[in-house]
Parts: structure tokens; sequence; C-alpha cells
């Protein structure tokens, strides 16, 4: 007899942070390949991406992280990373919807809270 599956034990971080949105369009990402992010993945519209600022990533919002967004429904993953300008900020991809990204705007003091596969 099979044993029943033992659900993934996650921890979640919290952090409050700026919130902005883009697009995979030339204007705003690389000229030749606007669909492809900083970690090499391939962005499509419906993909709920993120990219993070870089001091992020030191505090464990590496690529792949699985992140929640105050105000948003489901999870999103971290595929993108922003210029080393930016801190404390996430950028959410928005497909190629600009008017959406637009409405969206830049929003301060979102939570988000993200998971580390226990070991």
């Amino acid at each position: 007899m099979a044993l029943p599956a033992q659900a993934e034990l996650v921890e979640w971080k919290e952090l409050s942070v700026s919130a902005s949105a883009y697009n995979s369009v030339a204007w705003q990402t690389t000229k030749n390949k606007p669909s492809i992010a900083a970690w090499g993945d391939e962005l499509k519209p419906g993909m709920r991406a993120i990219a993070v600022s870089r001091d992020l990533i030191d505090q464990g919002l590496t690529h792949g992280t699985r992140v929640k967004i105050e105000g948003l429904p489901g999870v999103y993953v971290v595929r993108d990373k922003m210029n080393s300008r930016w801190r404390k900020k996430i950028d959410i991809y928005m497909g190629k919807d600009v008017a959406a990204a637009r409405q969206w705007g830049i929003q301060k003091d979102i939570q988000i809270s993200w998971a580390d596969p226990a070991e």
C-alpha cells in the first residue's frame, strides 16, 4: 500500500516593496529580444512572472522563487532581474498589455511573500 504524498513544507517570508509593471515590448526591454529575461527565460503573455531588484536577490528572491503579491491572485515566479539602480522593488510582467501596466502604475508599500522550500 502506497503512503499518501506529503504536502510540501514551505516557510513564507514577507516584505513591503514598491511594485511597477512591465511589458515585453522593445521600448521597455532589450530591443532585439524583448521577450527574453535577464536569466534567459522566454516570457510569454499570460505568464505570472516578475522581475526583482538585485538587492532582493540577496534576500532569497532568486530565479524561480514563488511569490505572492498583495492585491493580485495566484503565485508569481521570479524570471527576471532589474537594473542595479533599483532597490526594494519588483516589476510585474503583463505580457504585451501596455494599458494594464499603465493602469497598475507604480504602487508603494505592496506586501509580498515568497516561499523557500523546506529542507
